[in-house]
């Protein structure tokens, strides 16, 4: 079964890959061309610091994917789809997951993070301040230095005990903005 559900994971964001290359050519790169407000509250501690800009505001949903480890979930991958914030279309133009990265659909370039802050947010998975470990290519996630997590609403693991090795996905949503060096 958990072969399966990867399986299943695998081709979704395979699936959504194609679609976006094939249907937004342009909008991630116009999208981080502009810097944008985040439209979001941020705490105080997960403030970017000084000397970056931001280039990006993406919505995302997916899902956040437990596995029962000695008889309690722990966090194994989020696997979720971005798009421009602005774009009522929900055209995917980065796709999210285990590292954590992030892989533009549009471009190929790819941002790894690690977490510095977390964010404890009521209800739901916490606010994030990440920051850069690698970066690959030269597109919209080139040269990123620092990552958010804002605005987050579900994804929270069971609460209930698990046995053996089973998974479960739970939905999430959450607006990531992207930052870059001044220059």
């Amino acid at each position: 079964m958990k072969l399966a559900k990867r399986l299943v994971l695998t081709t979704t964001a395979l699936a959504a890959v194609t679609a976006a290359t094939l249907l937004s050519a342009t909008v991630g790169s116009a999208a981080a061309s502009q810097p944008a407000r985040t439209g979001v509250d941020v705490p105080a501690a997960l403030k970017v610091p000084d000397g970056n800009r931001l280039t990006g505001v993406f919505s995302a949903e997916g899902v956040q994917v437990y596995t029962c480890t000695d008889g309690a979930w722990k966090l194994l991958e989020p696997a979720a789809t971005l798009w421009a914030k602005n774009d009522h279309s929900r055209r995917t133009v980065a796709l999210h997951s285990r590292g954590p990265v992030w892989v533009s659909t549009v471009d190929g370039s790819a941002v790894n993070a690690a977490a510095l802050v977390t964010s404890p947010k009521a209800g739901t998975i916490p606010e994030l301040l990440l920051k850069s470990t690698a970066t690959r290519g030269t597109g919209v996630f080139a040269d990123v230095s620092y990552i958010q997590r804002l605005n987050t609403r579900g994804g929270v693991a069971p609460s209930t005990a698990c046995t053996g090795t089973e998974q479960t996905s739970v939905p999430y949503s959450a607006t990531y903005t992207f930052y870059k060096p001044a220059k």
